[in-house]
């Protein structure tokens, strides 16, 4: 019988290729998955808030223990555009350093070119709030409010799938978020995971303590308010029971300059509670006396913080002890606290000097603060 040498070969040929295709490098013993990160050592290590003695205790939850690269994740999260849907905005665009976090704007602006309602507030000491966070109080913890933004219609308008799938496919993000929180895969990347991140990174923008406020109530050193402060400075406290004014500091008050409350100090002219704009914290409880009420802020680094109020509608300090002098506009449910008052024009400039001692740069210029890009 004669054989046919050309018909071997090729049957010698597709043989070799069915062997070479059962063979394929991606299920041989020497395979990669590129999804794998375990080749990262996860070595957690605490990090450690240095603050003046002061300061109350921040509450740190259990499942979100403070570490230097779960801080580092959230630090490098919050001033990456790439949470934005046009990578063109993060968080950082609307909570600047230089603003004690704030953008200096009477209301923020979202990547569509879209006004929002509300001023952006400072986060200086926000891992302190503990009786909700905005303006209105609709998120009661870190973890909770960093989610909001990213898919916010009005801010970042993205989704969160969106962003976590462009974090898995980052040459950074999937090794810091194994190093951060031990996971040992891309696909255990979450949006929850990146919300912890965030939150450790906001929680440790804490004063510094190196206010003048801070080292003269403090008593460090030989730190010494001048005259006009000090005249400020009674006032502020109402220590003087000569004066008509009932004391910035019912509201104002602790290391954290704010009692964590919300309140109606008569910003608006209202028929009824139902009527308020913006319901603020009502809006957030369902309860009718809760509307127009809104968080009081820190006073720390108000210098630095303009324009004032949730809406940003008065420019500077000398504007808003105009507004309470005035007593406001009167609401069912308006502070009690919010009485008319007269203050001559220098004891209205010594008000302000002593507010400027709160003035705390040293956190303004924290290098562990700025941005790591």
């Amino acid at each position: 019988m004669k054989i046919n040498m050309k018909n071997i070969s090729y049957l010698f040929l597709f043989l070799v290729v069915i062997i070479a295709a059962c063979c394929s490098p991606d299920d041989g013993p020497d395979s990669v998955d590129e999804s794998v990160l375990t080749d990262t050592p996860y070595d957690p290590q605490p990090y450690v808030i240095v603050t003046s003695s002061n300061m109350p205790t921040m509450e740190i939850p259990s499942d979100n223990p403070l570490t230097v690269d779960g801080v580092q994740l959230g630090r490098h999260l919050f001033y990456d555009p790439i949470l934005s849907l046009d990578s063109t905005m993060s968080c950082s665009t609307c909570h600047l350093p230089a603003g004690s976090f704030t953008d200096n704007l009477d209301v923020s602006t979202g990547i569509d070119g879209i006004a929002g309602a509300r001023s952006s507030m400072s986060l200086l000491n926000v891992g302190y709030f503990n009786n909700g966070l905005f303006w209105d109080g609709r998120s009661q913890t870190l973890e909770e409010q960093a989610l909001l933004p990213v898919e916010d219609p009005i801010e970042l308008h993205n989704t969160w799938t969106n962003v976590i799938e462009k974090l898995k496919v980052h040459a950074d993000y999937p090794v810091m978020f194994r190093k951060a929180f031990g996971i040992s895969s891309k696909d255990e990347m979450t949006k929850e995971l990146a919300a912890k991140a965030l939150a450790s990174f906001e929680r440790i923008m804490v004063s510094s303590g190196q206010s003048k406020f801070d080292l003269v109530e403090s008593q460090v050193g030989n730190n010494q308010y001048s005259d006009e402060e000090n005249l400020g400075r009674d006032l502020f406290f109402v220590e003087s029971q000569s004066v008509n004014h009932p004391g910035c500091s019912h509201c104002h008050n602790g290391a954290l300059l704010t009692n964590n409350l919300y309140e109606n100090n008569g910003l608006d002219m209202v028929n009824s509670l139902e009527d308020f704009e913006d319901k603020g914290h009502g809006a957030v409880t369902g309860n009718l006396l809760d509307n127009g009420r809104f968080r009081i802020p820190t006073l720390k680094n108000i210098e630095l913080t303009a324009p004032y109020m949730h809406d940003g509608r008065f420019q500077t300090l000398e504007e808003v002890i105009d507004h309470y002098q005035s007593g406001g506009h009167p609401a069912d449910n308006i502070s009690p606290l919010q009485l008319p008052f007269t203050l001559t024009d220098t004891e209205k400039a010594n008000l302000i000097a002593f507010m400027k001692t709160f003035t705390d740069m040293e956190f303004v210029n924290n290098p562990d603060l700025q941005s790591p890009f």
